[in-house]
């Protein structure tokens, strides 16, 4: 597995070598080129002065006996004198078909001139080339045309070794490869410390992350870094950890609950059947003892199905397959079926429903959560008195209210109501039958819609609990 430091540090060294690879190439280049210009400029300028000048006094080459070296004995000004000396170490006279008419005194036999080149400064052009002595030194050259009463009469060639200017180069190279090689090493220090300051509070949290146990889940990081994002990165492992906290305990608290409700009717079961044991009864007595038994059997039985359901409804993939729902046809058959308990309670249950657009829910499950709703109101509700269930359209949500007029919710245990298992003193009793995961499920059902679960209360006047679920928003039509 590749290591995020080594990645670093490679990375690093690539880019500013690559840099440095494309700015020394380009210095190197620029360098060339530019001092290339120099040395062609130098020529051409040295050149066209001498041709001037043999344009304006042409008898300086029929005089000058075949060395520049004499021609300061004809009588020429000494400003003429020192500019043909300037030229005279690299300067030839041609003439047009070759033939070489005068040249400086320190120029050593060159090569033929080609024919092509002759051409082209009969043509009128100046030309530069490249000529290579037979130590293999490099001269460049430039061969201009030097008329004489509107016709070309000589070809001129000014020549300058580039020896100097490789030199220059060479040792242009040279120091670019030394400062090169410098900025290399310091760029991979700098990476091994950049890579140092980025990684050490990760691998601080990794060390924390491995050596955490149970015990230690109430601690929490703290990096000493001067940068944002490793305190982004510390808060959002704290917040996790905060998270995980609660739902170790929340589980720890689930497991603790559920065993202690299972073990209050496996409990009577060991009992019922050790004292039924201890000797022979009779049938009836026997048929008695089954009875309890049965009894503690579908409390376990109601238990585990409470446990399953609550299981799925809050898992991270709920089993909710939402559609297309009408509330107010699922409410209404509802309360139908429930009539017959109503009555036999003696409690009066009521609907007060308008018509409200379709949510997009799953009909099994929200008739889950009304059923929990309304058998709580029902059970808790004392004869004569009355249960209402509203459906509203309230700003882009549907509200379905279950009112009853029962004895209420004293306000401590408001903040815990919606816990798996949790009981209050008086409506909430083991002794009603109930799992105390009723509330638990319709949380999660509705939450598992998208939508939130409330409760109002008042101790002596009945509680109202209120189901909220958005209404899915019309993609718009294209025409």
């Amino acid at each position: 597995m590749n290591s995020l430091g080594r990645l670093i540090r490679r990375t690093a060294l690539m880019l500013v070598g690559g840099l440095l690879l494309a700015f020394s190439l380009l210095i190197y280049i620029g360098g060339e080129t530019l001092l290339n210009r120099y040395v062609d400029h130098r020529l051409l300028e040295l050149a066209e002065t001498l041709g001037r000048i043999i344009e304006q006094r042409p008898e300086l080459i029929r005089n000058a006996g075949g060395e520049l070296v004499a021609l300061g004995q004809n009588g020429r000004s000494q400003e003429e004198q020192h500019e043909l000396r300037e030229a005279s170490h690299t300067v030839r006279v041609l003439s047009v078909d070759g033939q070489l008419v005068w040249k400086g005194s320190d120029v050593v036999p060159r090569p033929p001139v080609l024919r092509t080149l002759l051409d082209q400064v009969a043509r009128g052009e100046t030309v530069f080339d490249l000529v290579h002595l037979q130590d293999g030194s490099p001269i460049r050259r430039v061969s201009i045309p030097v008329s004489r009463g509107g016709e070309i009469r000589y070809l001129l060639q000014a020549e300058e070794s580039l020896h100097y200017a490789q030199e220059t180069l060479r040792g242009l190279a040279i120091l670019l490869m030394i400062g090169s090689g410098a900025i290399m090493l310091i760029a991979w220090a700098g990476s091994v410390w950049i890579a140092r300051m980025v990684l050490t509070p990760i691998e601080q949290l990794s060390r924390r992350a491995e050596t955490m146990s149970e015990a230690d889940l109430g601690e929490r990081l703290v990096l000493d870094s001067p940068f944002r994002e490793f305190h982004r990165l510390t808060h959002a492992f704290n917040a996790m950890m905060d998270r995980f906290q609660k739902s170790c305990r929340s589980q720890r608290r689930f497991v603790d609950y559920a065993a202690h409700e299972m073990q209050t009717p496996l409990t009577v079961l060991q009992g019922n059947l050790e004292v039924t044991l201890q000797k022979a009864r009779t049938t009836a007595e026997y048929r008695d003892a089954l009875i309890g038994n049965l009894e503690q059997v579908e409390k376990l039985i109601t238990l585990a199905r409470s446990l399953l359901t609550l299981t799925k409804v809050t898992g991270d993939r709920p089993p909710v397959r939402p559609e297309p729902l009408l509330l107010q046809p699922l409410v209404e058959d509802l309360l139908a079926e429930l009539a017959l308990l109503a009555e036999d309670r003696q409690v009066t249950l009521t609907c007060d429903a308008v018509p409200v657009p379709p949510v997009s829910g799953d009909a099994q499950w929200l008739k889950q959560a009304l059923i929990n709703l309304l058998d709580n109101s029902l059970r808790y509700t004392p004869p004569g008195g009355k249960v209402i269930v509203r459906l509203r359209h309230v700003e882009g949500r549907v509200e379905i209210a279950v009112r009853d007029t029962g004895h209420g919710i004293e306000p401590e245990h408001l903040p815990h109501l919606f816990e798996h298992f949790y009981r209050t003193d008086k409506a909430r009793a083991r002794d009603s039958g109930g799992t105390g995961l009723g509330l638990a499920i319709v949380k999660g059902i509705v939450e598992a819609h998208g939508g939130t679960v409330a409760v109002e209360t008042k101790v002596g006047m009945g509680s109202e609990f209120t189901l909220r679920l958005p209404i899915p928003t019309r993609e718009p039509v294209e025409v």
